[in-house]
């Protein structure tokens, strides 16, 4: 499963400390404008090393466009996106390389495959995510010619939710070789009404679907998500006007399909697994044992996350835009 989408289809490759990561785009529309000052903003804001909040990975993260353009625009053969792995330290997990990390895909990675790139994670890694935020600039810009954008935010990090107790919290986190979680939003506006298909094919359940797979995903709400639960109906419709809904509780999409409003999604991240602090656990042998990570890794993903949410949002409704042409 390393191909998300069914019409704007992206196979994305590489691990973390390989020779590069990237993405495959095929189904793109021909004669989109397109170059790399498209993309390269999106994976600036993903890339590591740029505060004291964030992995000191140092990575360019500069991304190469292989095919699928000619003279700025897209041709409507299969985009290749290719960004270099520069600065690999693979020596930071020699210690380890027999330990299953707490909390990490180690173990899973090992049971299913026999096999498990130990530098970083492989393709368990956030690393993995440099692919589809390029494919989701791409997506994105796909989008805004139909007056569709999306913007994320951070909700809360470990429970605070103003700006300067988060960036505390975090370096709380990090100065006592530990990490913490969070909650944010993205947000599309511009959607028209009737993206999606019922049943099984339903919007935000490919929304859902999207947000879950990336790694660090623990939940996720469309909408008011688990808050309705404790409503009256009569509290929770989004009640019609001629003009308009008057809320929006829905999240902008009933029955699986979407409604006009903006698609709201909120999703949980978990604190980053590789964490200074000694940990029990087990190596590949069955021996129970002690484990501390060290390397460069994120006190909190919650920051770098936004741009990979929103990547996938853009995948996701590029993929439905385009199905949905099919039936106009």
């Amino acid at each position: 499963m390393n191909t998300f989408g069914r019409n704007f289809a992206v196979t994305t490759f590489g691990e973390s400390h390989g020779p590069a990561v990237g993405a495959v785009i095929d189904g793109c529309p021909a004669r989109l404008a397109l170059t790399a000052a498209d993309i390269q903003p999106l994976l600036d804001r993903r890339r590591p090393g740029t505060s004291s909040l964030t992995s000191a990975r140092d990575e360019a993260d500069t991304v190469e466009i292989l095919s699928g353009v000619f003279e700025g625009m897209t041709t409507g053969a299969p985009i290749a996106l290719l960004v270099r792995n520069r600065d690999t330290q693979s020596k930071d997990y020699e210690a380890i390389k027999e330990k299953f990390r707490p909390g990490h895909a180690d173990f899973t990675y090992q049971e299913k495959y026999g096999i498990r790139d130990y530098r970083g994670g492989g393709r368990s890694s956030g690393r993995e995510t440099v692919g589809r935020v390029a494919a989701g600039a791409v997506a994105l810009k796909y989008l805004a010619g139909r007056g569709i954008a999306i913007t994320g935010r951070i909700m809360s990090v470990h429970g605070k939710t103003v700006p300067k107790e988060i960036e505390q919290e975090i370096l709380a986190a990090k100065a006592a070789g530990d990490s913490v979680g969070g909650i944010a939003e993205i947000i599309a506006t511009g959607c028209p009404a009737g993206l999606g298909d019922p049943v099984f094919g339903k919007l935000d359940a490919a929304i859902a679907g999207a947000m879950m797979g990336i790694g660090a995903v623990k939940g996720v709400e469309i909408g008011d998500g688990f808050a309705v639960a404790g409503r009256f109906g009569s509290e929770n419709n989004d009640p019609m006007t001629a003009t308009g809904f008057k809320s929006n509780h829905a999240g902008g999409i009933l029955g699986g399909i979407s409604s006009g409003q903006d698609i709201v999604v909120r999703i949980a991240v978990k604190p980053t697994p590789s964490i200074a602090k000694v940990q029990q656990t087990r190596d590949i042998h069955g021996n129970a044992v002690e484990i501390t990570v060290g390397g460069r890794h994120d006190p909190c993903i919650v920051p770098r996350i936004l741009p990979v949410a929103e990547a996938m949002l853009a995948l996701v409704l590029a993929d439905t835009m385009l199905e949905q042409e099919k039936y106009r």
